[in-house]
This record gives structure tokens, sequence and C-alpha cells, in this order.
């Protein structure tokens, strides 16, 4: 027996809690939550299909929520960290001695730096940052539209300062045809005019951390760090949250890494009058 041959519509409420007890015993309390929403709606369809009466699907879809937190995932990047990838992708502008590995450690290097400062900058996604293409980036003004958000929610987020200059070297050696933003460069230095894969972003970071002497971090910390560093200089959450396309301010919290560090800044603000003891 599986998902597909089950009878979904003879579950009932002592069927449901037994599951929803057994899943709490082996998953973290969010991936229960998501399976008994996945139940609910299995549950759902079956009434409106007419095969479970309203008051047994009531009751079996009658499930609380699990209790529970786990530590957050992933981290975000020290400003040495990030400084340390680019510095790395900037090396090998200066590797054209050798004519036959030069000009594509030159392309990369380029590529490579423009890429990793645009997930910063923009927050993206390693699927939003393969998905742009040239048409969406408006240069005079740093605007990126990203069309390819998660949930088909498209949104704008900005290349300002460092991250523009970083694109227009890139694009300097891309050229200006039509097509995507970020290609692959093949052995002998020439851009492909074809999309790169959101693997092929995973691959190429942790190549630049090992070789910048960077501790492993995921294309997603990029992201944790584009919210924390925000939150951190004042921005307030709301505008984070619109430039992250975050349905909710719960969910941009939940990126926030700021840490301790952030926690003493805040407690520092609070002021306790300190007497001394001839003053008590």
């Amino acid at each position: 027996m599986n998902a597909e041959t089950l009878a979904w519509h003879q579950l009932r409420y002592e069927h449901t809690q037994v599951v929803r007890a057994v899943l709490a015993d082996r998953y973290a309390a969010a991936t229960v939550n998501k399976m008994l929403s996945a139940l609910r709606g299995v549950l759902r369809e079956c009434w409106r299909l007419g095969l479970i009466s309203a008051d047994d699907y009531q009751r079996a879809a009658d499930l609380a929520t699990v209790k529970g937190s786990t530590l957050p995932r992933g981290r975000a990047l020290a400003a040495g960290e990030l400084r340390a990838l680019l510095a790395d992708c900037a090396a090998d502008l200066g590797e054209n001695r050798n004519p036959r590995q030069g000009s594509r450690r030159f392309a990369a290097g380029r590529r490579d730096a423009a890429i990793v400062a645009t997930l910063y900058a923009g927050g993206l996604r390693r699927a939003e940052a393969v998905a742009l293409d040239l048409s969406d980036y408006a240069i005079n003004t740093g605007q990126l539209t990203v069309r390819a958000g998660k949930g088909n929610k498209a949104r704008l987020v900005y290349a300002q300062g460092g991250a523009a200059g970083y694109l227009a070297d890139w694009l300097a050696v891309r050229g200006s045809s039509a097509g995507p933003l970020f290609c692959p460069v093949d052995k002998a230095g020439r851009v492909a005019l074809r999309r790169m894969t959101p693997q092929a972003i995973l691959y190429l970071l942790r190549r630049r951390a090992e070789r910048a002497g960077v501790a492993a971090f995921s294309p997603h910390d990029l992201r944790r760090t584009f919210i924390s560093d925000l939150l951190d200089a004042g921005a307030d959450i709301a505008t984070v949250r619109g430039l992250a396309g975050h349905a909710n301010i719960q969910t941009t919290a939940r990126y926030d890494r700021r840490g301790e560090i952030t926690k003493q800044r805040a407690a520092e603000l609070l002021h306790v009058p300190y007497l001394a003891s001839g003053d008590r």
C-alpha cells in the first residue's frame, strides 16, 4: 500500500490522530505541520468529491498543530568573508599569462564576482539569479526585475554600488546580446549565451569558498546575509520583506542571523541608573 492506493476517504479521527502522533515522534515540528496540512488538504478533496461525509471529514481533519522549534538553519556571512570571495574572483582577472587558461579565468572571475554580488545585494535565490535575462537589468538605475520568484511572484530588487560595478565588468565580457544575464564560460574563455543551472551556482560558490578560505556556506546563506545586514543597517522589516519577496514578515524575521552581537547592542540601548553605595 502506498499514497496512490491508500483509501484516503476511509480515514477517520482515530486514524489521523495516530498519524499525527507517529509523525511528531519522528520529525521536527515544522515538518510535521507541513505534512498535516497536506493530509487536511487530501481529506478536503475527498469531501468535495463526495467520498466522505462532512461530519467525518471535520473530525478527521481536526488535527492540532505540533508545537516546538528548532535552531535556525544556515548562517550569515561576515563582511570579511564576502570580501574574501570577491577578492578570489578579482585574483582571476590578472591570470592572463597562460593564453590557454588565462582568458577563461578572466571571464569566469568577472562572472562569478557579479553572481556573488547580485545574490547578496539583491537577496536572490539561486534559481532566481539564473532565470534573469539581460533585459531584466536596468543599468541606469541598477534595478533588477525578478520574474521567476517563488510562488510565481515578481518583484524588483536593486544592484547598487559595488554590485553595479561587478555587473558592468561582467557585461563588458558577456556583451549586449539578448539572452540570460549569467552564462557559462567555456575553456577558451568564450561566453555561451545559454542559461546556467542553479546547481552550477552551488558549485561555483563552493569552489570560490574553498579557494578563499571561507567556511562552507550555501547560496541561500547570501540571502540570509542580505536580510540580516539590511536589518542591522536600520532598514525597516516591512521594506526588507518586500525586497526579499516574502509573503509575511514572520518569514523575514526567521531569516535574521545577526545573533548575539545585535542582542547586546539592543541591550545597551537601555539605561539602568547606577547608584553608588553611598547614594543608596
